[in-house]
Order: structure tokens, then sequence, then C-alpha cells
């Protein structure tokens, strides 16, 4: 964690005028083109925003729950595909509990027992996945309404999104102040997503994106052939409720080690316990990297053999959930397609599950006074 500095840059226009002149802030917004994308439960408007460069790769973001809803990327011929789960309406969104390509927080993953202690006092969380809470309780990051600001420069086109969580809210402390900035690099397929946070009180967090990649296309089948790198000796062993018991376990020998590029259908139904716990991948990597360091780092790579399609993942965070769909049951998405078993996968940089309960895992806790921040970086290419 580290403070970042903020410019903020306020650009004066001369607008002449029948009456006279007028000195004003610039009336011609950015080039992100913005849609209507129907009305929350609360009443509030949502829109759709979409990112698009030189290069002909589009993504396109809600600011109900800062949601990736699609990304249009080339394979090896040059033809585009939408290559992440979604909905063509808000409703999917606002009610099924999929996470399609929401913003996850305050706390991605899970937290036994739906309780942590922190300055010696307990506090109590909603229980949404057995016991246990997941993904910042009944109604997390992913569920609400962000504030959204298109920005043009000369490195690409951004959407920042903004959320005050409230003190309290799904039983975490203190007022959380959460900037999501979406980045779309000019010239180069690369997405970024950039995290930062302050508070007014001690709390915990753990924030990521929830997106399901199927590089063949979204609905074009399962994931069992894609070939998946990811760059860690170690993993967290979990329970039979996929919480960690605290060990920090070698890869090596295991159906966890994709430290050699290895299509997920490889090893998935061997008889392991970690893999019945979450009836295939659905564990967190702890990435290689310097002790200590926070650099942006290799996390893992997917490559899709029809399309040709690559997926690279680099982050700052520690650790990353390789998670294959296993839970995923028949759902109608985008272009009338359906979601089937495996359709997709998850690569979701974060924290380690439940850190706030584990005193030697790299800490979530956040002071008044720091600033979070956290970085991931997906580059798209094709061979």
């Amino acid at each position: 964690m580290f403070s970042i500095r903020i410019r903020h840059i306020v650009i004066l226009s001369v607008c002449m005028l029948s009456a006279g002149i007028l000195l004003a802030q610039p009336q011609k917004g950015p080039n992100v083109d913005k849609q209507s994308f129907g009305t929350a439960p609360d009443g509030k408007a949502i829109e759709i925003y979409t990112l698009k460069n030189s290069k002909g790769m589009e993504a396109r973001i809600t600011n109900f729950g800062a949601t990736l809803v699609s990304l249009r990327v080339p394979d090896r011929a040059g033809k585009f595909d939408d290559v992440v789960l979604g909905f063509d309406s808000l409703d999917g969104y606002v009610n099924l509990n999929t996470y399609y390509g929401g913003l996850i927080g305050r706390y991605g993953n899970r937290i036994a027992g739906g309780k942590f202690s922190l300055d010696g006092k307990t506090f109590t969380l909603p229980k949404n996945n057995g016991e246990n809470t997941l993904h910042g309780g009944l109604k997390g990051f992913n569920k609400r309404v962000w504030e959204a600001k298109p920005v043009t420069t000369k490195a690409g086109e951004e959407l920042e999104l903004t959320y005050l969580s409230s003190d309290g809210e799904e039983g975490f402390p203190g007022n959380l102040s959460v900037k999501v900035v979406y980045k779309l690099a000019a010239d180069k397929n690369d997405l970024t997503i950039d995290y930062t946070a302050t508070t007014d009180k001690d709390t915990v967090l753990n924030l990521t994106n929830h997106s399901y990649f199927n590089l063949a296309g979204a609905g074009s089948g399962d994931i069992l052939g894609d070939v998946v790198t990811i760059h860690a000796s170690k993993f967290t062993p979990v329970d039979a409720s996929l919480i960690p018991t605290g060990e920090l376990k070698d890869v090596a020998g295991t159906p966890f080690d994709f430290r050699k590029p290895t299509a997920v259908g490889a090893r998935i139904d061997q008889n392991d316990p970690q893999l019945q716990y979450g009836k295939g991948y659905d564990l967190n990597w702890v990435i290689d990297r310097k002790a200590g360091s926070t650099d942006l780092v290799p996390a893992a790579e997917v490559y899709e053999p029809k399309t040709g399609r690559v997926l690279e993942v680099l982050t700052t965070e520690p650790g990353v959930q390789f998670y294959s769909g296993n839970h995923m049951e028949d759902t109608q998405g985008k272009d009338g397609k359906t979601y089937h078993f495996r359709g997709a996968l998850c690569l979701e940089t974060q924290h380690y599950p439940d850190s706030p309960n584990h005193p030697a895992f790299p800490t979530t806790e956040l002071k008044p006074g720091q600033t979070f921040h956290s970085t991931t970086v997906f580059k798209f290419s094709a061979r």
C-alpha cells in the first residue's frame, strides 16, 4: 500500500456569446460514448460507456457495479469477438448473483464465519455463502451505483468511477472512499484497472474485478482446452467451505502446478480434495515476486488454441484466484447466447481469502491517512 498523488487540471476556455464574453469550463466532452442502460431499483439513472482504441478494441462499462459488460478483442485472423460474459440489459446485473464483470468489495472472496476482529472489536457481516461472507456480502460493490466520469488522454480513453461506502455498510467499519479507473490504451490492446481507496476508520478491504473470460468468444463452449500459466510456486489450500487453512503449499507435484502452460481440463477431474471442494479450480495462488514488493508483475496467462487469442494478467496484488466456472448454470447472456457449465474462467487479482482472520497473510487493513492503491493489467494479443 502506498500513497499516490492525483493532479487535478482545470482548463478555462473563452466562449464568444452575443451578449459578450463568458469565461467557463469547456463544454466539449471526451470521446467516450455514453448511453442509457436503464434505471436502478433506487431510481438512479444507469449509463453504459464505451472505450475504444486505434486497434479496434472496445470495452463497455456501466456505472452499476462498476461492471465490465463487454470486451471485444481480435483473434489471430483479425476477427473481433466479445470475450467476457454479461447481459444485454441491466436486469441481469440487478436480479442475478453471477458477479459477471463486477467490481467486488469491500472484501473480495470469503471471510470465514462472517466475522473478523480489528482493534480488539469483532465485526459481524451478513453470511451469503453458507456460513461465510462472499464478495462483500448481500449487496457488495457490484450491486451499488457508482459516479462515472469519462476522460480522454493521449494515452487512451478512461472511465473514472467513484463510490462512498458508508460506515457500517454490510457490517464493515469506516467511510471508505473508492475510485476505480478503467484505462484502455490508445495503441495497444491493454485494459488497465487502477484502484485507490481511503478511509476515516480502521477497516479491511480487498478489491478485484470478477470478469468471466472465454477467449473463443462468450458463449462459445467450455474453457477446458484453454492453456493456462500461473506464475506461482505456492497456493493457499482450503477446507471444505473454501476457507484457507493458513498454509502456503508448494504447487510442485500437484494439479495446481501451472508454472508450465497446461490445459485447464488436463487435471481438473483428478481425485484431489482441493479440486473436489471447489468442483474444479477455485483457489488462490501466491504470485511469485520479491518479498515485500508491490511492483507490477506477471500473474497468469491464458491461450485459446482455436482463435489464438492470448490474455496476460499483470498485477501489484499478492494473489490471484483462478476459478474454472464450476458453479455456472445455464444462463441466458448477451446476444441470445447461453452460458453453460465451465463456460468461462476467472482470474481475480487479490489479497488472499479470509486475510483478516490470518495474521500471517499479507495485511488487508487500511487506516486513516493511508491510501490503498492497486493495479491490474489485462493484455490481449494473438498467436
